[in-house]
């Protein structure tokens, strides 16, 4: 079969095996991402209320649901899903009826939390013009199953051209599309959350750089690389940030190894290095004409539990003693599973082979180092914002097989197999 024809195949297996959990991926910020696309679509705010709280309760009852069939203690006990379905509605909406009544009616987004902590949603308007096809034509359960869907894929796909523009062969770059799919950005990706998205933004930032180191299309790549930073303002400009930063800072330091070793630079190089900074430079100008919410800010709403209580006199003191704290409970923890940190050994032993590449792969993976730092809580579902780390073993394992693969080229009366045309 062709590799579009692999692709295809491929997409379309994960799409059916994501029938097995169409319901009940929802975290508590879903709902906010949710409304804010019905209210996009022209639904007033008791409606996108009506809407977001039914689905939300409903994923919360199917979960109820599915742990008590598998209790060993309760599973023979009545279904809890209409009284957990209850019990959530009653409670979402003695919230929200509150907020609305004191005049809460502003923005995009139901007031489910505070009118600050919604603010943090509001600056976010990328994922929900994103879901508003897939909400207004499907529905909302199925809305954001599809959109997992694509987007998922779509990273998929990203993954594989990005490879496929390093030359490398298509049974591998086949491979790192499936992995993206299978490890956790995979899952993550499923959430209706801004990480998938996030992840596929990012993907497509690291094709532009393939596309300018590879020497191919060094216009369309650059071009590629700034629209990425773009969207990626619009759906969470923090990561704009980050990625900005990365990239500039890979460039600076491909050019720095270069001329140590007596080479140019290269235009490249120079041009990614440049568009890293624009981003990190319109980032920052934006956010500011825009009145974004500040890193001051965050730091409260993480120490405050999203504004629920006074503001912290030292919030950076306490938030760098809980940097310490966090940091040693997950390195305590992945030295117990140590199945991330093996994924990322292997990953970076892969960037190696492409060492201009592989800095710029290595600066995107640390963004999400940099997303956890920025929120060190140790439960926040399932470490959703390290998620970005994962694309160094997604790009990066292909990498580190190729030489096995290409060894296996066994010539046969003196002409090689091809394992991929």
């Amino acid at each position: 079969m062709r590799p579009r024809t692999w692709v295809l195949l491929l997409a379309a297996v994960f799409a059916v095996l994501q029938l097995a959990n169409v319901t009940g991926r929802d975290t508590p910020d879903s709902k906010n991402y949710l409304s804010y696309a019905l209210s996009l679509s022209g639904a007033g705010k008791r409606e996108a209320a009506a809407v977001t709280i039914d689905h939300y309760c409903a994923g919360r009852a199917a979960i109820a649901h599915r742990r008590q069939n598998v209790d060993v203690v309760r599973f023979h006990a009545p279904d809890p899903a209409p009284r957990v379905r209850e019990e959530c509605r009653e409670r979402e909406w003695r919230a929200v009826e509150a907020r609305l009544a004191a005049g809460e009616t502003g923005g995009h987004t139901v007031p489910f939390m505070p009118e600050r902590f919604m603010r943090i949603f509001e600056v976010r308007p990328g994922y929900p013009v994103f879901l508003v096809p897939f909400v207004g034509l499907l529905g909302a359960a199925w809305g954001l199953w599809a959109a997992g869907v694509v987007i998922t894929c779509g990273g998929g796909v990203l993954a594989f051209l990005v490879l496929r523009t390093l030359s490398v062969p298509v049974p591998l770059a086949l491979t790192g599309m499936a992995l993206f799919c299978v490890l956790p950005c995979g899952t993550t990706a499923m959430r209706p959350m801004t990480e998938g998205l996030l992840l596929a933004l990012t993907l497509a930032a690291l094709w532009g750089c393939a596309l300018v180191l590879e020497g191919r299309r060094t216009r369309a790549g650059v071009a590629l690389v700034c629209a990425a930073l773009f969207a990626l303002f619009t759906v969470k400009h923090s990561q704009a940030l980050f990625l900005g930063s990365g990239l500039a800072a890979a460039g600076a330091a491909i050019a720095v190894r270069r001329r140590w070793r007596g080479a140019a630079p290269g235009r490249g190089v120079a041009a990614l290095a440049a568009a890293g900074c624009a981003g990190v430079l319109g980032t920052v100008l934006l956010a500011r004409l825009l009145h974004y919410p500040s890193v001051s800010d965050s730091v409260q709403d993480l120490l405050t539990d999203h504004f629920a209580r006074p503001d912290r006199e030292r919030p950076w003191a306490e938030f760098f003693q809980l940097q310490g704290n966090f940091w040693m409970e997950w390195l305590r923890r992945q030295l117990w599973e140590p199945l991330f940190v093996a994924a990322l050994a292997a990953g970076a032993a892969g960037a190696r082979r492409r060492p201009a590449f592989g800095a710029f792969l290595a600066a995107a993976a640390a963004t999400g180092i940099l997303n956890q730092a920025g929120h060190p809580d140790i439960n926040i579902w399932g470490d959703r914002l390290i998620t970005l780390a994962w694309l160094l073993p997604v790009l990066g394992v292909p990498l580190l097989l190729e030489p096995v693969v290409r060894r296996a080229v066994v010539p046969t009366q003196g002409t090689p197999v091809e394992l991929a045309r």
